[in-house]
């Protein structure tokens, strides 16, 4: 197996609101070593971008991060100072985000938002020379007339341009790890598509590792080596994308790939098989495993005991008490 380039150990995550305490994430443990996309998938309001923002330290109020371990390059990030972080943000994680609209700041034009990391990073020795950068990064983003774009204002674009605004952004600093997060979400299926082969074709050119955050399976199959399964704050399953999809093994990974329509089932066989219930509130979450209430299989110590992530296989992680030995 290839070098890890991030470990993530017990992380719990929870937001303390006026409502009660939700616990947003509980002990979730990933790997994920250099030159691969990662991907991380589950319903929506599972957990998948507190876990990403928990790795950039960029949790809001009122949510903190309790406890557990996020190792980088060797270093946990939960022990550097904010001033350290500062110099990892960007530099050497970039973040992705959901809504381009959102993450670009409305009175600054494209180029200055695109140069302004490369200039804090202090890879260019003038503003000036890091405006070059940005015109360089947004035509690798492959921006239509890039110098023209580096002059306009974030409405002045379309949805799919502010997407590769966003994108020039964080692959400015030419960063060792960018984290995707629903890169698409904004964009149509056309734009989407262009989005995902850029973001390919800019991975394997620079020898990036990605980790790509989503609920489409369809993404996932096409870009990611490895996948997480992640369900109400916990991983239920980690394996490769072959194994993923040709023999999972957790009830909620069967789930939510028996959800998908198969294009090669005839037209009176198209039947989705949805998942019954929905994800539980995580300020009174279910004991036991969280996904239990949902579970076909559920016996009765699901709804005691937590079952712990562990190998059934080479490189196949499941937390699910039907594969426990006892």
């Amino acid at each position: 197996m290839s070098e890890e380039i991030l470990r993530v150990e017990d992380l719990v995550v929870r937001f303390y609101t006026y409502a009660g305490v939700v616990k947003a994430i509980e002990g979730v443990s990933f790997t994920v070593f250099k030159g691969e996309c990662f991907g991380l998938v589950g319903e929506t309001g599972c957990g998948k971008s507190v876990t990403m923002r928990s790795i950039m330290r960029l949790i809001p109020p009122p949510g903190r991060i309790v406890s557990g371990k996020i190792f980088f390059e060797g270093k946990n990030l939960l022990e550097l100072s904010e001033e350290e972080m500062r110099e990892i943000r960007g530099r050497k994680i970039s973040y992705i985000v959901q809504e381009p609209m959102t993450a670009l700041d409305p009175i600054f034009k494209i180029g200055y938002q695109v140069a302004e990391p490369v200039f804090h990073h202090k890879l260019a020795n003038s503003f000036k020379e890091a405006i070059k950068h940005a015109i360089k990064a947004l035509r690798e983003a492959r921006m239509p007339s890039p110098e023209r774009t580096a002059n306009m204002y974030p409405h002045e674009l379309s949805g799919g341009m502010r997407q590769r605004a966003v994108i020039s952004t964080s692959l400015a600093c030419e960063p060792d790890l960018i984290i995707a997060d629903e890169p698409t979400t904004a964009v149509d299926v056309t734009i989407q598509a262009q989005i995902m082969d850029l973001l390919r074709n800019l991975q394997k050119s620079r020898g990036l590792t990605m980790i790509l955050v989503t609920h489409n399976l369809g993404l996932v199959a096409e870009m990611c080596d490895r996948v997480a399964v992640m369900y109400a704050g916990n991983i239920v399953e980690i394996a490769d994308v072959f194994t993923l999809f040709g023999k999972p093994m957790h009830p909620y990974t069967n789930g939510l790939l028996k959800a998908v329509p198969h294009i090669a089932k005839r037209k009176h066989e198209l039947k989705l098989e949805p998942i019954p219930g929905t994800i539980p509130n995580l300020i009174y979450p279910p004991p036991g495993c969280r996904f239990h209430p949902r579970c076909p299989y559920a016996k009765d110590i699901c709804k005691k005991e937590k079952p712990e992530l562990v190998e059934v296989e080479s490189g196949h992680f499941v937390a699910c008490h039907l594969y426990h030995r006892r």
